[in-house]
């Protein structure tokens, strides 16, 4: 290759962006905008005096995280991220165990705290802590991560930040996800699958011995977990013990139909599904939109993943794939299980629908992601 062109190769690679996982991003989000203030309207108003109140707030967190994705993304290289990801991790984790201690309680549990006025999940921040901790980790590690030791020391950091969410957040849908993302990491660079089958065995057994056990109950049982697998199995028998949000959000979907009843113009979101701009916003999208709309939204996600699988394997190293292959594992373990749970395919975890549901914290450190994401994209080679 000669000069002239070796310089305009060089030239194109540093002008290139992903304007298709952009597009997704933004699509996305603005459909979340839409649907948050579709579903949050009525209970805002009585709440708050202000129908637009969860509008303006996930508004502005949406447009500031878009704003740091795309400087993040522009001009910040994922491999100075990498230079801190020892003590972002150290720092995450610590912010989880404070929690328990200086967090605000709302809705009965402590998984937020207010610095300057402004609240987040420190679990948010974990997740993405994790993915950045563990691609620095596995890279340093090399082909030593062929080993039972290897295995079992990333294992082992996943699953300490996953245990610090549960017990000290007492957020289990977050630990779930924390764990899934750990194990999917290390699915994509360990050769060896049967430490993978013998975990999803000793899974399953775990199931289905809590299913068996709760259906064994003939009396509500003290913990709230086991109250969910009891509702989750028979929903109309438990209405007050935690099956009538189930119930509601299962009405939603079912009277949406094919088409929707039109955006709006949801019944079930006018005091009948509980905290529906939360992790059971997917309800009132079907019910809004029809099946239809909720079969957009999915292929909206869909053409999300597909873009980040498409950076993981182009990328210009290890690092850099295994970032994007972290972030693909979140995004679709989230999607997946927030199906699974407004369905009542699973019993609820309070799993929220990433871009859509409502969080501001969730929204930036999403982005944030995102951006990390679209920068290993920026760095892929290409030719004419």
């Amino acid at each position: 290759m000669s000069a002239r062109k070796r310089t305009k190769s060089i030239k194109r690679n540093a002008q290139y962006f992903d304007y298709n996982l952009l597009a997704c991003i933004i699509l996305l989000t603005c459909f979340g905008l839409i649907m948050l203030y579709s579903t949050s309207s009525y209970s805002a108003q009585v709440t708050f005096g202000d129908d637009m109140y969860y509008l303006k707030k996930q508004a502005f967190f949406s447009v500031v995280g878009f704003v740091g994705m795309l400087i993040s993304a522009m001009f910040i290289d994922y491999h100075w991220y990498a230079r801190f990801a020892g003590l972002l991790y150290l720092g995450s984790n610590l912010l989880l165990f404070l929690t328990k201690f200086i967090g605000v309680e709302i809705y009965g549990a402590k998984r937020w705290i207010y610095v300057g006025g402004v609240s987040f999940q420190p679990a948010e921040l974990a997740k993405l802590c994790v993915i950045l901790f563990l691609s620095v980790l596995i890279v340093k590690i090399g082909s030593r991560i062929r080993t039972p030791l290897a295995f079992i020391a990333v294992l082992g950091c996943g699953g300490f930040t996953s245990a610090l969410t549960l017990f000290f957040t007492d957020n289990l849908s977050t630990a779930i996800i924390i764990g899934g993302i750990t194990v999917g990491m290390l699915f994509v660079v360990y050769p060896k699958k049967a430490p993978f089958v013998g975990g999803i065995a000793a899974v399953s057994v775990v199931v289905f011995a809590v299913v068996r056990y709760a259906q064994s109950l003939t009396t509500s049982s003290e913990n709230f977990r086991l109250r969910r697998v009891v509702a989750w199995l028979n929903p109309e028998a438990n209405e007050s013990q935690g099956g009538y949000q189930i119930l509601q959000g299962l009405y939603a979907i079912g009277s949406g139909g094919i088409f929707g009843k039109g955006l709006g113009n949801s019944l079930q979101k006018v005091g009948y599904v509980p905290e529906a701009q939360n992790d059971m916003i997917l309800t009132i999208i079907c019910e809004e939109l029809g099946i239809l709309g909720a079969a957009v939204l999915t292929l909206l996600f869909v053409c999300l993943l597909y873009q980040i699988l498409l950076i993981a394997q182009n990328a210009p190293d290890l690092l850099g794939s295994l970032i994007a292959c972290g972030v693909f594992c979140h995004i679709s373990l989230q999607v997946i299980l927030n199906i699974a749970v407004v369905t009542n395919a699973i019993p609820t975890t309070g799993i929220t629908l990433p871009f859509i549901s409502y969080g501001g914290s969730a929204i930036v450190f999403l982005l944030l992601e995102m951006s990390m994401v679209l920068n290993v994209a920026r760095h892929i080679e290409f030719h004419d």
